[in-house]
Parts: structure tokens; C-alpha cells; sequence
């Protein structure tokens, strides 16, 4: 099944564009936690069992897990595993590098991990990416546009009339033959959201950048969206995490990924 139909499927059956980011760090997690075996793994289990029917994927961000070393690794493997197999998991690793190395990254994270995409930065250029995309029922997610105030740095820049993020944007639809490819768009940027999804429009948009990074919500939804309303998946984080680090925390995660997925659907709608 390819990427797209993956998230389709699911987008329809939970009637929802929600991502839940699993950014699990052991300072914020509740504390009666962190007396289990594997607190990461623990944790990221219940969020999962009280979101896994309010989402359209899941998205483990790989430096919360690298950081651990090898038992790092194994909270991840074990939380990709329990992840049910209707739900995409895009894993967060902004990775970019010379071919042959990307073959073994490509290789760790799209057979040993089973994840169905993966973040890249396009900087290194198409070679660095084509081993990604020699998995056709994957999905790689190109860093257009990021959240971040440094991306003003060099996104913004124009050549030829033509900012590089439009540029990044046109490059990665050509690269799309194998309709395998997604672009990464902050929420931060509504105005440049819009001129990209114009551009591609048949392109699944991770979207970060809402809640704690102060994203417009209304606004991404709005211009995130293809012209069926679909296509974009809008992630939360640390707000749904980290809505309470007591007993409750379970709960309260879920109370707040069902707020936030009946928002985006309320702006879905409109």
C-alpha cells in the first residue's frame, strides 16, 4: 500500500489531520514512570492506546531516542512495533547525506524500524534523497518551509526571482514519479503554506509548528489542505504529551488531542 492511500485510509476512518509528535523526554514525563523498566517506552504506550482513534499518524522524533543510546533504540523499536499497522509513522530524523550513506539510513529506518516516512533535509540534493525513494510504498518528507526563526536564515533567499523554499518545493514534484514524496511546512509560515500547496497540490504537508511553536491553527488547516480537504498532517507535540505529568496524564493527553482534532475539523469544514 502506498503512503498516501495509508493515510487516506485512516484520515477517513478516525476523521482526522492530527499527528501526535512522540518527543518524549524523561524530564517531563510523570515521575511514577521512570521506576518502570523502559519509562520512555511506558509512556509513549499510553499515549498511543488513548490517541490511537483521534489520529492520522504518529511521529517519533529521533533525537529523544538517540540520546538514550542503545536503550534509546530499543524504546523506539518497541513503540514503532506498537504503533497499530493502519497508522503511519513518520519518523523524525532530518537526515541528508552522500548516497551511500543514505542507502543505510534509508535501510535502518524504512526495513528495521518498518516506518512509512521519514523527514530529510534536500540540501546535499537529489542523490542524497533517491535511496529514500527507491522504497515506493514510502514517503519522503523534504524540509520545505521549517517552524523555526532560523529559517529565515537561508529559506527566504531568492535567486531568480524565486525564493529557495518555492524552489525546494518544484524540485521535490519532480521528483515525485513514484507519487513517494511529501513536503514539511511549518505552521508558523500561513502566507508561504498557501503558495506552496498551490504549487503542489497532489503532495501530502506534514505540518509543525502548532501549539507550543505558536503555529496558526485556522490558517494551516485552511492552506495545508488539498481541494478535498486532505493531505495535511498537522502535528502536536508537547501539548498533547505533556498535558499533565500527574496520574491523570493519559487522560488528559487524550482530552487534548480530542480538542485540538475537533478544532482542525471545525476549520476543515469551513
Amino acid at each position: 500500500m502506498k503512503f498516501v492511500e495509508k493515510l487516506l485510509k485512516i484520515s477517513s476512518k478516525n476523521d482526522s489531520l492530527l499527528c501526535v509528535g512522540l518527543d518524549t523526554d524523561l524530564n517531563k514525563i510523570p515521575k511514577l514512570l521512570l521506576e518502570k523498566k523502559d519509562p520512555i517506552f511506558e509512556f509513549n504506550k499510553k499515549i498511543i492506546d488513548v490517541t490511537f482513534d483521534l489520529v492520522c499518524a504518529y511521529k517519533p522524533n529521533m533525537a529523544f531516542y538517540e540520546a538514550h543510546g542503545s536503550k534509546g533504540w530499543e524504546s523506539l523499536e518497541k513503540t514503532c512495533k506498537y504503533i497499530p499497522q493502519n497508522i503511519p509513522i513518520i519518523i523524525d530524523a532530518k537526515r541528508g547525506d552522500i548516497g551511500n550513506t543514505a542507502k543505510m539510513y534509508a535501510q535502518t529506518f524504512f526495513e528495521k524500524l518498518k516506518a512509512d516516512g521519514i523527514t530529510l533535509s534536500p540540501y546535499m540534493g537529489q542523490d542524497a534523497v533517491l535511496p529514500f525513494l527507491e522504497y515506493k510504498d514510502k514517503c519522503a518528507f523534504i524540509l520545505c518551509l521549517t517552524s523555526n526563526v532560523g529559517a529565515e536564515d537561508f529559506q527566504f533567499l531568492e535567486s531568480q526571482g524565486e525564493s529557495l523554499y518555492i524552489k525546494v518545493a518544484k524540485k521535490v514534484i519532480s521528483w515525485n514519479k513514484d507519487k513517494n514524496c511529501g513536503l514539511v511546512v511549518g505552521a508558523t509560515a500561513a502566507e508561504q503554506l498557501k503558495k506552496i500547496r498551490e504549487i503542489a497540490a497532489d503532495l501530502p504537508i506534514l505540518i509543525p509548528g502548532i501549539g507550543a511553536q505558536g503555529g496558526d491553527l485556522k490558517m494551516a488547516v485552511k492552506f495545508g489542505t488539498d481541494r478535498y480537504g486532505n493531505l495535511a498532517i498537522i502535528n502536536s507535540s508537547r501539548s498533547i504529551l505533556y498535558a499533565s505529568n500527574g496520574e491523570d496524564f493519559a487522560l488528559k493527553a487524550r482530552e487534548e488531542a480530542k480538542k485540538l482534532k475537533k478544532e482542525i475539523n471545525l476549520y476543515r469544514e469551513k
